[in-house]
């Protein structure tokens, strides 16, 4: 017997079994004594049928109950009228404003299959629309406000770091590449370095012949972080996501994995701690203490200072341009918001040292400033980083209480930043506004993330057509 019931499907085999023996409404009524009105109900799905009550039908139906109670449609057509019943009751459909249609056996097949056709189109339709930036905008919001919570620390993760790491006899210190390619034999894969992996990927599994495809190595890139993703993501079973808010947590947790195997936890506890006893935190020193790059160290420092350390801290990923890529706090420092919540490309106060850095003629030393904000003074540690998409400033930051435990806190770099009011960098000077403000004609550089369209049925925005493509040109039994 199922664990719950399904009353459309067993109403529905109600009505194919009473058709089938040729018995009327008024005769299963009068068979189990209720109104043929009560029976139709039942047979439409539309009250939920109790077990005696289905025991009686199936005596007075001349079947066992098993045979009411699977929940296989009886046929394919069965399963349409299902299909498009369960449609017409769904909110989706009653915000369309249109009746709903009686779905009964004198309508034909082609009716029934053009129906559901236009019925499926408009459900991809309404998925696509949802599937906006605003709706990645607000996933985002949540999912920080998940992260905060826990102060970016996930014990799961780091128990499955730990697991993978011992069975491949890592012992401390950085992960090296052979230990690398070895968890990826463990796991099952072979590793094949291409020239033509689809633009719109870092990497391309094929479970199927148990392959990992990855580009041809470039100066500058560490080869294990994308092979160590595409691992994270199969060893958590990462199937398509379903939602913005889906690939957002799977892009979390497999990023999460990839960086507690390139700097395990014992490992960097231990040397933070050490660190931190002689007040000298510094993200470089973790960065170069497990050969990782400034990015990753900072995401890692991020996940154990608060959990390890007792140091609350933030975290920024800023465009050259100003523009807020990446955010995570959990020591109240306000970044700025739209009104969904969302901190993705939005203007980083001019006066923050994620902005300052830019402006450092020393690009090989880490910059230092202590900011007066309005939450109070905070210190932070930032670093520039080149890439394709342009220059962006890496930023650590921490409260003034807990400054006392990092390299850079003698600097004697200041700001006051009292953003997110105007006054503070974005309204000009009166006598500037009153020289320009009519005298002034800019033409406006549209940001291309507002007008960005989300991708089409696949949240991860990758080409699906050209992955198979590849993956049929590189299978072994077709090359």
């Amino acid at each position: 017997m199922p664990d719950t019931l399904d009353a459309l499907v067993i109403g529905r085999r109600i009505r194919d079994i009473r058709t089938s023996k040729k018995m009327t409404l008024d005769d299963l009524g009068a068979a189990i004594g209720r109104a043929p009105s009560q029976v139709s109900a039942l047979e439409n799905g539309k009250r939920a049928p109790r077990i005696l009550q289905l025991q009686a039908i199936a005596t007075a139906l001349g079947v066992g109950l098993n045979e009411l109670l699977t929940v296989e449609p009886a046929n394919e057509r069965t399963a349409k009228e299902i299909e498009l019943e369960r449609a017409q009751r769904n909110g989706m459909f009653s915000a369309l404003k249109i009746a709903p249609l009686r779905v009964g056996k004198g309508m034909s097949d082609e009716v029934l299959d053009t129906i559901l056709g236009l019925q499926r189109e408009v459900a991809r339709l309404h998925s696509e629309r949802a599937a906006t930036p605003e709706e990645a905008r607000r996933a985002n919001a949540e999912l920080r406000g998940i992260m905060r919570d826990q102060n970016n620390y996930f014990d799961d993760l780091e128990s499955k770091a730990r697991e993978l790491l011992a069975v491949i006899g890592h012992t401390g210190g950085p992960l090296s590449e052979r230990l690398t390619a070895e968890l990826a034999t463990y796991l099952g894969f072979s590793l094949h370095y291409v020239t033509d992996l689809p633009g719109t990927t870092r990497s391309v599994t094929d479970t199927k012949n148990g392959r990992i495809y990855l580009p041809v190595r470039r100066e500058g890139r560490d080869p294990r972080t994308s092979l160590l993703q595409a691992l994270a993501g199969h060893v958590l079973g990462h199937t398509e996501p379903h939602n913005y808010g889906d690939f957002l947590r799977q892009r979390v947790e497999t990023n999460y994995l990839a960086g507690a195997l390139l700097i395990p936890e014992t490992s960097a506890v231990t040397f933070l701690t050490e660190a931190k006893n002689l007040r000298q935190l510094a993200v470089e020193d973790l960065r170069d203490n497990f050969a990782v790059g400034y990015e990753v160290a900072a995401h890692r420092f991020t996940n154990l200072a608060t959990r390890h350390l007792d140091i609350p801290v933030h975290f920024l990923k800023v465009h050259e341009s100003g523009t807020l890529s990446k955010a995570y706090e959990n020591d109240n420092v306000a970044f700025p918001t739209d009104i969904l919540g969302a901190v993705e490309g939005q203007l980083v106060c001019r006066k923050w040292s994620a902005r300052q850095v830019f402006a450092s003629e020393d690009k090989f030393t880490p910059y230092h400033q202590y900011t007066d904000k309005p939450a109070g003074t905070y210190w932070c540690t930032s670093r520039i980083q080149n890439t394709e998409q342009g220059a962006f400033s890496l930023s650590v930051g921490t409260p003034f209480a807990h400054v006392k435990w990092f390299r850079g806190r003698d600097t004697t770099t200041r700001f006051t930043s009292s953003c997110p009011d105007d006054v503070c960098c974005r309204q000009a000077p009166d006598s500037l506004a009153a020289k320009w403000a009519e005298s002034s004609r800019p033409t406006a550089r549209i940001n291309s993330s507002l007008l960005a369209a989300a991708p089409r049925n696949n949240f991860r925005g990758v080409d699906v057509r050209e992955v198979y493509e590849f993956l049929e040109l590189h299978s072994p039994s077709t090359s």
